[in-house]
């Protein structure tokens, strides 16, 4: 089996070719644990699990190491505690919080049926080796000290903006950087800073006498190599941390430990839209996996997060994803019509064509045509049907309890009714003044949530009834 993978370092699609095949090595930049994780982190998530299962079938399960670690030092935490939890001291305020955020990430993304990596870092518990990698670097001539800070110095390392394709005078003119009196250059960025009263602080490097605590980018180097060593295998992650996270990420690591690279593959996946506009707060479409999960705050509708899983995986994830409710109905629609596998016991393996599919580039659209020729042919064909069943467990989107909670009567109580009634009643108001547009658009509305519509005529007055029921 030839995997292929496309590398952002090189603008190439090669074959992969691990550093130590009993030893295959990844590492994903998890989430930065202040507020709940929103529908663009979970794309990552769930792109790197997929690799992360093909990797196994391909070099076994115990011969693959998996580290996502998790941000709980951040400036975002810090001011989160304090506004979420005034009256607890800093220090209990903020082990409050992450606790918190954390574990609401992990029973979110558990929903989408990802795997747990085998190693999952936190950045407090990695204080030491930020230390030393900033002590090795002032060392090596790759940073210095500056009003109790430590700053990598950019112009030491020849070949930055590799990663990103970019040169230094680009990065300099689109540079959204601190600006600072004691930086030697304007694209220097922070290893390591002075703590405020009420921050988290620790024992500064390079003989500081002021207490502080590490830069971002610092955390994911120092995360990496202890789990994976100087040189790995794969980095991921989303393509908004190409730049400034990965390049300097690969900056600090590089330059600490005198490597041509950090990691000989790295993967990035695109952006996420929602109904064709970038998500933000400030549109109110902001989206987290929990509201998706959870409410009806997106399309009238709770989604199981088994569909979410497979309305992801029908975009490649190097391509950006427009996140519809036409999509979830669609993924929706197709575990529905899975429903014959229940009583099905799987093969022993998946489809291998669906496994090819995966090894170029994880091909997921390619990967998803396979599984529905599958369908078609597995209603009549027992071995299939089991084949069929393996491949969408290997997928991560379909398991034992997925098709009990897509049952109609369940997913029913997981549609708002006053919702839906409203807009049934807006409807006949528009038809009743042949508005005919508006009429339309709101039966394509329901329709999209999953809302199957029944229109007769009373016999009795000759008006319009409507009742509805959720599509199977």
């Amino acid at each position: 089996m030839t995997l292929r993978l496309y590398n952002t370092l090189t603008r190439q699609k090669a074959e992969f070719k691990p550093i130590d095949a009993s030893n295959v090595r990844m590492y994903v930049c998890g989430p930065t644990v202040y507020d709940f994780a929103h529908i663009g982190n979970a794309r990552p998530v769930i792109v790197f699990d997929v690799l992360y299962r093909l990797l196994r079938h391909i070099y076994g399960a115990d011969h693959v190491t998996y580290v996502r670690n998790i941000t709980d030092v951040d400036d975002k935490i810090n001011a989160r505690a304090a506004e979420r939890y005034p009256d607890l001291a800093p220090e209990l305020a903020i082990r409050k919080l992450t606790e918190e955020t954390a574990n609401q990430f992990h029973a979110d993304i558990a929903a989408l049926g990802v795997l747990a990596p085998n190693v999952e870092p936190r950045a407090t518990e990695h204080i030491v080796e930020m230390v030393e990698l900033c002590d090795a670097l002032i060392a090596n001539g790759h940073a210095y000290v500056a009003a109790d800070h430590v700053l990598f110095d950019v112009s030491s390392m020849p070949d930055y903006g590799r990663l990103s394709n970019r040169s230094l005078d680009e990065m300099e003119a689109g540079a959204r950087v601190e600006v600072a009196p004691y930086k030697k250059g304007p694209m220097d960025f922070v290893l390591w800073k002075p703590s405020k009263p009420g921050e988290p602080s620790w024992s500064s490097p390079a003989g500081i006498a002021v207490a502080g605590r590490p830069g971002w980018h610092i955390e994911c180097s120092a995360m990496a190599g202890k789990h994976l060593g100087n040189v790995f295998d794969i980095h991921g992650g989303g393509i908004d941390l190409a730049f400034p996270h990965h390049e300097n990420e690969i900056a600090q690591s590089r330059c600490a430990h005198g490597t041509p690279v950090m990691a000989n593959v790295w993967m990035h996946n695109g952006f996420l839209q929602v109904e064709g506009e970038k998500m933000s707060k400030s549109l109110g479409n902001f989206i987290t996996i929990n509201e998706l999960l959870a409410t009806t705050s997106f399309g009238g509708s709770q989604w199981h997060g088994r569909v979410v899983r497979l309305a992801m995986l029908g975009t490649h994830y190097r391509q950006p994803i427009d996140w519809t409710v036409d999509r979830l109905v669609q993924a929706r629609a197709t575990l529905f019509d899975l429903s014959f596998l229940h009583d099905v016991v799987p093969a022993a393996e998946p489809h291998p064509d669906v496994i090819a599919a995966l090894a170029d580039d994880l091909n997921t659209p390619s990967a998803m045509s396979i599984v529905h020729g599958l369908a078609k042919s597995a209603h009549r064909n027992a071995d299939q049907a089991a084949e069929l069943k393996a491949t969408l467990q290997f997928l991560g989107v379909y398991d034992s309890e997925t098709q009990h909670d897509l049952d109609p009567g369940h997913l029913a109580r997981q549609v708002d009714a006053s919702h839906v009634n409203r807009l049934i009643a807006a409807r006949l108001v528009a038809r009743k003044a042949k508005d005919f547009v508006e009429s339309d658009r709101i039966r394509d509305e329901l329709s999209a949530m999953g809302v199957a519509l029944n229109d007769t005529k009373n016999k009795g007055t000759g008006e319009i009834e409507t009742t509805w029921e959720v599509r199977r």
